[in-house]
């Protein structure tokens, strides 16, 4: 890790300590009537709901739902989980032993940012935690349609689809080039789905957002790699089949006081990495599961997001998110998870500055390939 990365780690995790109080403290659940009675939603010139600044989404609540669990957690249930990853993080966050032995070759198999071999321990890491809560509900997964709280099923034409598509991005080896190693690697799009659309926490770091909103644009930036969502809100020719952006082509509207994003032409290279760079944690709904996946599993030209965002007190965005692609999944599916308020800043995101990682990754393998082709074929 490079002297400019732990820096601007340390930038972002001092803020983000100081922001724990205030996102536990907003996570407890406020009676309706108490809301009513106390807060009055911010306008703009405009009239809207005034949804400007900054906001976090980070938390332990999965995508999907663990097994075994109903849809809201109980007290006891809440409780224990918080605990057992406030535990976590303090176990995972002391020192390193200096005269520990070096990792075996290759790693020791296990899986994450470390590699296997070493790297930043819990400290470094903010992914969030304490359970999404919705309705005074303690959360147990994002997702509400299907009933069962996760996603569903693939179509015989969304699995045959998604081999293919596996298939092409993978005719070449993941170390032939720089193209087809990880978006978020090459810094060109966030880990897993940050900017969207569905907006959803890494569980890692930097889940924190800014909102601008203007008479004709909202704009969404999250804090990892900066990307920005640019959501027309004036009526405009839809964009051709053949132009695909990286977030898709978003156009907004305000229905009451609910802003309504349709999102369309999303860029296959975005929706297909997601899958492949690592969906098991999200699948298998482990609270406060590290992942960089994206939850569209290799979806169809003709996908399309909906959200909704709604300002429901003064330190809330309620998300919903629906998914509708036929030619993938054999339903559509949906879920809801809180934004919280944030007074802290959004640093900028440098941590692959002057990080010669990836030349050197490269250079190794084909160091690997001139060794392989040196050695004597056996007869």
């Amino acid at each position: 890790m490079n002297r400019s990365c732990i820096i601007l780690m340390l930038a972002v995790f001092g803020g983000a300590a100081g922001s724990s109080p205030t996102l536990a403290q907003s996570t407890k659940p406020v009676a309706p009537a108490a809301r009513k009675k106390t807060w009055v939603t911010p306008r703009t010139p405009d009239g809207h709901p005034d949804f400007q600044g900054n906001w976090s989404n980070g938390t332990m609540t999965p995508l999907e739902r663990p097994a075994g669990y109903a849809r809201a957690l109980n007290v006891e249930q809440a409780t224990k989980l918080e605990k057992s990853r406030a535990e976590n993080i303090e176990t995972r966050s002391k020192n390193s032993d200096p005269d520990r032995p070096a990792p075996p070759k290759g790693g020791d198999g296990s899986t994450g940012a470390a590699g296997g071999v070493g790297g930043y321990n819990a400290f470094w890491i903010d992914a969030g935690d304490h359970l999404a809560i919705v309705n005074g509900e303690r959360r147990s997964s994002f997702i509400l349609e299907p009933a069962n709280g996760r996603m569903p099923p693939l179509t015989p034409a969304g699995r045959e689809r998604l081999t293919e598509r596996t298939r092409q991005l993978r005719q070449f080896g993941e170390y032939d080039n720089p193209e087809n190693r990880p978006l978020a690697e090459r810094c060109v799009m966030s880990f897993g789905s940050n900017a969207g659309p569905p907006m959803l926490p890494n569980y890692f770091y930097n889940t924190n957002d800014t909102i601008g909103p203007t008479k004709d644009h909202v704009m969404i930036m999250t804090e990892m790699v900066h990307d920005v969502r640019m959501i027309e809100l004036k009526p405009k020719p839809p964009l051709p089949r053949t132009m695909r952006p990286w977030m898709g082509d978003s156009r907004g509207r305000w229905v009451g006081d609910t802003l309504v994003v349709e999102t369309t032409n999303m860029n296959q290279r975005q929706l297909i990495e997601g899958f492949i760079t690592g969906p098991a944690a999200l699948s298998a709904g482990s609270f406060g599961a590290s992942t960089s996946a994206a939850p569209f599993r290799g979806a169809s030209d003709d996908l399309k997001i909906t959200e909704r965002l709604h300002r429901v007190d003064a330190k809330t965005l309620l998300y919903r998110f629906t998914i509708d692609d036929p030619a993938t999944f054999t339903q559509s599916w949906s879920g809801e998870l809180p934004f919280l308020k944030m007074d802290q800043l959004i640093y900028e995101y440098a941590c692959h500055e002057g990080n010669y990682a990836l030349s050197n990754v490269l250079s190794g393998e084909r160091s690997r390939e001139r060794e392989a082709a040196a050695k004597p074929v056996k007869p």
